[in-house]
């Protein structure tokens, strides 16, 4: 008998990040006792499509947020910078010249880009799909969602403004971009929110277990640092390959609950995947001084907090 050859497979880490299981780690070796308590819905809201894409208009959800030059760092590079953080939804309009910044919050700073806006706010490929006539219009605002540790919060205070701009809007369908772990929960927390009240949503996003865990009706999930959900950098054909996606799911999601991966990869090597709120390589005085700067960054958001909801 032949003898059968060795079988050939991918390396273990070729699999989404487990972000939930990820971040409680990092917590817990910090020294914080207490783990967070993630999102989690049994059952989903699903909305189809009232009318035709190319008949629809459809709004940009971020949870980017506007740069001030004032509030020190946000560009490439730059560390976690808890005083660029919001905490009001706002709107913008479209029209105007876009510098949206993501340093605010946790995401994947020794692999994602954080100049190109491309990688993280969908803009000019929902502009492209226009002139292809494939969407009627993007609306004329779009929305910022902020990062909200308080489900209640996003649920009870922030969702319901952000369907009121998106209503005053004609908003018809909805794509959401998160950025950090959290920000993924806070815009599935949204999506359910939307469909309850009728407007279909797809999320694009990074953190394929935060999402599902919270149970969404569709999500794009492409297998990119956290910070990238949207497209890879420099390279509009992942944008556009991307942002199709995500409309197909919104005109052909069968159920809630349905989620495509995006055939794109963002490396060869998968060893990048090991690098987010990892803890096992570093030293205690590493992991010393990270427990520092995570109680400097909680201070920091507490007083900008209270300062802007009163909480």
């Amino acid at each position: 008998m032949a003898k059968t050859s060795e079988l050939t497979f991918a390396p273990e880490q070729d699999q989404p990040v487990r972000y939930i299981e990820r971040t409680r780690s990092y917590y817990l070796g910090l020294g914080y006792d207490n783990s967070y308590v993630w999102a989690h819905y049994v059952d989903v809201p699903f909305s189809r499509l009232q009318k035709p894409l190319n008949q629809s208009v459809l709004g940009l959800i971020t949870t980017a947020v506007q740069f001030d030059p004032s509030k020190g760092p946000q560009g490439q590079g730059a560390a976690y910078n808890a005083a660029a953080k919001f905490y009001q939804p706002y709107k913008s309009p479209i029209n105007q010249k876009q510098d949206l910044r993501i340093a605010h919050v946790g995401i994947d700073r020794k692999n994602a880009n954080m100049e190109e806006i491309e990688c993280w706010f969908p803009l000019a490929a929902a502009r492209r799909v226009v002139e292809m006539g494939r969407l009627r219009m993007v609306s004329p605002n779009f929305y910022g969602l902020p990062t909200n540790r308080s489900q209640r919060h996003t649920l009870e205070i922030d969702a319901p403004i952000i369907l009121e701009m998106l209503r005053a809007d004609n908003v018809d369908v909805a794509v959401l971009i998160p950025n950090c772990p959290i920000c993924h929960q806070s815009q599935s927390l949204l999506a359910r929110y939307l469909e309850e009240a009728g407007i279909a949503t797809v999320v694009m996003g990074a953190a394929k277990d935060i999402v599902e865990y919270c149970g969404v009706p569709r999500l794009l999930f492409s297998d990119f640092p956290l910070g990238n959900a949207a497209a890879r950098p420099n390279d509009q054909a992942s944008q556009d390959l991307n942002f199709e996606l995500a409309l197909r799911l919104l005109e052909s999601a069968p159920a809630p609950r349905t989620t495509v991966q995006s055939p794109l990869r963002w490396s060869n090597d998968p060893m990048w995947k090991m690098d987010y709120s990892n803890l096992e390589s570093l030293s205690k005085q590493e992991i010393a001084r990270l427990r520092d700067e995570a109680e400097k960054v909680r201070l920091t958001a507490r007083e900008l907090r209270v300062k802007s909801v009163g909480a």
